[in-house]
């Protein structure tokens, strides 16, 4: 199976009802990271059918999906860059998931992280229609402090601005406050706090914890922690987050969601299903290198969702992990 097989299989059986995106415009922002590809493959399986002008912005061209810009209007280059905005049409939808979710991308540029959800989020919103529906991904980066389980929506955390990660975290802040200062002038927008999510459709370099181990299990010869992986992680797949997202957009009723899952999990714990699938040993450092600012808990309630959308099944962490092994595992075969 290739890798836009892997894709394409994963979605077949999804059946999200889009029929109010009919003869209707979307922008995905970030549309070549995991959930973009997934959000464009299965919107563009409905394309034809309800007559959706599809338009796609990420920052370079991604050769390992060229077909699936096809049909698509696509816009490249810097989202921060005012000059890409002056030719802009407004649109029906926005999905706004462009920004760096791996810390060692955040790290490096710290003013253009924040850039990338404020700047951008104002941008973009301009460029919503007035009876237009728009969609600010977040995230539970911004519960970060509260070393609790079950946050809910109307909790926050307490980092200080000046903390390590704080780019990211205050730039999320920042991003939702820009979101309802515009709902108060009467724009319909929604905002997801996404908690860890993961599957198949990341580029091979990609360092966010899960991708990592499963890379140290495909090139080393054991895998081998930075820390005595204790943190507990709350992982959610990818065609989850799709449904979610775009129940959210298209019907949702409240203006924030947690979007989570289920499947509550140590990284170590993690660290040792991936160690299984290829028979590789798990190593705990003699001396621990915490990564400065992360949560030792991420765990947030998803009962506001599921109360509104009745939400009774998610996919698995072991069937999640197996997709995303074998997608790793192909992306390494391509080199």
């Amino acid at each position: 199976m290739g890798n836009m097989e892997i894709i394409e299989s994963d979605i077949l059986d999804l059946n999200i009802d889009l029929i109010s995106m009919k003869n209707k415009s979307i922008l995905i922002t970030g549309a070549s990271g995991v959930i973009g590809i997934y959000l464009l493959s299965y919107i563009k399986k409905k394309q034809k059918e309800l007559n959706i002008t599809i338009y796609t912005w990420h920052k370079n061209n991604v050769s390992l999906f060229d077909e699936l810009f096809n049909d698509c209007n696509k816009i490249i280059g810097d989202i921060t860059d005012l000059n890409n905005f002056k030719d802009l049409p407004k649109f029906d939808y926005i999905i706004h998931s462009a920004g760096y979710a791996q810390p060692g991308k955040f790290l490096l540029d710290k003013v253009k992280t924040i850039e990338l959800n404020t700047i951008s989020t104002i941008n973009l919103i301009e460029r919503l229609k007035d009876d237009g529906s728009f969609l600010f991904v977040s995230s539970s980066e911004v519960y970060n402090g509260l070393e609790k389980a079950n946050i809910t929506e109307t909790e926050i955390g307490t980092t200080n601005t000046n903390n390590h990660r704080s780019c990211y975290i205050e730039g999320k802040r920042c991003g939702e406050s820009i979101c309802h200062a515009y709902r108060e002038m009467g724009k319909n927008i929604k905002i997801a706090r996404l908690s860890l999510a993961y599957g198949p459709g990341n580029q091979k370099n990609d360092s966010r914890v899960l991708y990592s181990l499963i890379n140290k299990a495909i090139t080393d010869d054991n895998i081998e922690l930075i820390d005595s992986g204790s943190a507990i992680r709350t992982c959610l797949y990818v065609t989850d987050v799709l449904e979610m997202f775009l129940n959210i957009l298209l019907r949702g009723k409240n203006h924030t969601y947690n979007v989570g899952g289920i499947s509550v999990i140590t990284i170590l714990d993690l660290a040792k299903k991936i160690g299984d699938s290829f028979n590789k040993e798990v190593i705990i450092p003699a001396i621990s290198h915490e990564l400065v600012g992360n949560s030792k808990i991420v765990n947030i309630s998803i009962d506001r969702y599921i109360n509104e959308f009745g939400k009774k099944s998610f996919v698995s962490i072991d069937k999640g992990l197996e997709k995303t092994i074998e997608w790793q595992i192909k992306l390494h075969e391509r080199d």
